[in-house]
Parts: structure tokens; sequence; C-alpha cells
């Protein structure tokens, strides 16, 4: 059986006395989307930044592609393949949408024409290519949102980490978002994502990680997950079991 693409192997994350995370593994294995699910507060967002080197855990190892990537600054993570979005989206608001697009893009050429062929390929793949000249302070959230999503396609990885990327977002907007994420999973990239949209996030996940109070407390096929009752309690609620079962 071939190795996961990402490893993560007993996370532990501490702040003062407050433990975050705890004991943290699971594993994403190439091709997959695979979510990370639970209540605010759970330590979702926290280990992505174990991840991807924004925190230092105090335990633990994170392999991606095999590479021990534990403490690695983002940069290094990202040059092997591995990029991620943010929950509160931080374009570059003096550029262009194209322009910001670039600065991912900058991550594999030195080249200014390469770095515009390869936003603009980006940009018709994520539907902004009509938007690459305006300001990026000028689009609405859902734009942010998927000038997020596209700025980090640009580095060309091999996983891509969404932090709440339809957070905000309408019916229509959140179809478009799952769709986006498919069309990804087609094309090869592997994808980790932290929803709170269930009914967007279930339908295409192929396994969902939960975490509860910092602890990992299922990770199985979203149907699994549903009926789980230490999930139910802790996270889904009896109303969202209910639903489940009707459908």
């Amino acid at each position: 059986m071939p190795e996961p693409l990402l490893d993560v192997r007993g996370i532990t994350m501490k702040f003062g006395s407050l433990v975050a995370n705890e004991d943290v593994t699971f594993a994403v294995n190439e091709g997959e989307i695979v979510s990370l699910i639970g209540p605010n507060g759970a330590g979702k967002t926290t280990l992505f930044n174990c991840i991807t080197g924004f925190y230092k855990p105090h335990s633990g190892r994170v392999f991606f592609n095999g590479i021990d990537i534990t403490a690695k600054p983002p940069h290094y993570s990202a040059r092997l393949g591995l990029t991620r979005t943010f929950q509160i989206v931080k374009p570059l608001k003096e550029m262009t949408v194209k322009e910001n697009v670039m600065t991912g893009a900058f991550l594999r050429t030195s080249g200014k024409k390469q770095a515009e062929l390869t936003a603009m390929e980006i940009l018709e793949l994520t539907h902004l290519a009509e938007k690459s000249d305006v300001p990026a302070a000028s689009l609405t959230i859902a734009d942010k949102k998927r000038l997020e999503i596209a700025r980090a396609l640009a580095t060309r990885p091999k996983m891509l980490m969404l932090d709440e990327a339809m957070a905000g977002l309408n019916q229509t907007e959140i179809k478009d978002a799952m769709e986006l994420c498919l069309g990804l999973k087609r094309k090869g990239i592997t994808l980790l994502v932290v929803e709170h949209i269930m009914e967007a996030i279930m339908p295409i996940s192929d396994r969902v990680v939960v975490l509860n109070a910092g602890k990992k407390i299922a990770d199985d096929v979203p149907e699994n997950v549903t009926s789980n009752e230490e999930v139910i309690k802790a996270y889904l609620g009896e109303r969202y079991n209910a639903k489940s079962k009707k459908s």
C-alpha cells in the first residue's frame, strides 16, 4: 500500500495551559478530498498551522510526501507542493487580481511572462479571468475567497488545504465552490478542507476527520461519520442525524 501524501502523527499543541490539539493522528492519501470538521474551538485551524509550519507543535511529527516537514517554514512546504488558504482572506489590496495570482506563480518561476501565463490559466479555472485587471480590494467576499484559492493554486500544489473557503457564501456560490473542489480533484490535486457547511462538504468528501476539544473523535467515510453517536453529540446534533436518515 502506498504511503500517504500527508501523514500527521501525534500532534499536540499547547498555548500555556490550554491544549489546542492533543495527540492528533491522521493521514491523507493522494487524490483524496478529506474534510476536517468539529465545533468552534475544536483546534482545526491550529492543526492547519502546525501542519504548514506557522506553529511548532509541542510534540508529534508531520510528513509530506515522505519528507519530515515538522516546524519547517511555510515556504519550505510550499516548494514541496503543500499550500493553504486562510480563514480570513488576505488579498494584496493594492494589486490587481492577476498580480495577486502572479505572486503565487513566482514560487516556480522568476520570469514575469511565465508567471502571467500561469496566473491567467488559474484565473480561467477559478472563473476570475474577466476580473483579472480589477483591484483585489474591490472584489466581493465570494470572489476574494476564489482569489485566495487561485493564488494558492498558482504555486502548483500537490495538496491544497482550504480553511473555511465556503463560509459567508450564498447557496449558488457554495455550489460553485463544491464544483471547484471536485474539479481540482479531477486534476490530481489532493484536498484537506476545514468547513462548517455540512451539506456542502459531506457530498464531496472521501473521508471526514472530526475534532472535538482538540482530540480526534472520528476518521471515516461521510456516511459513517454522520451516524456516529459521539460526533452527533459533539457537533452535528440530532437534527442533522435525522436529516441524513431521510436522505
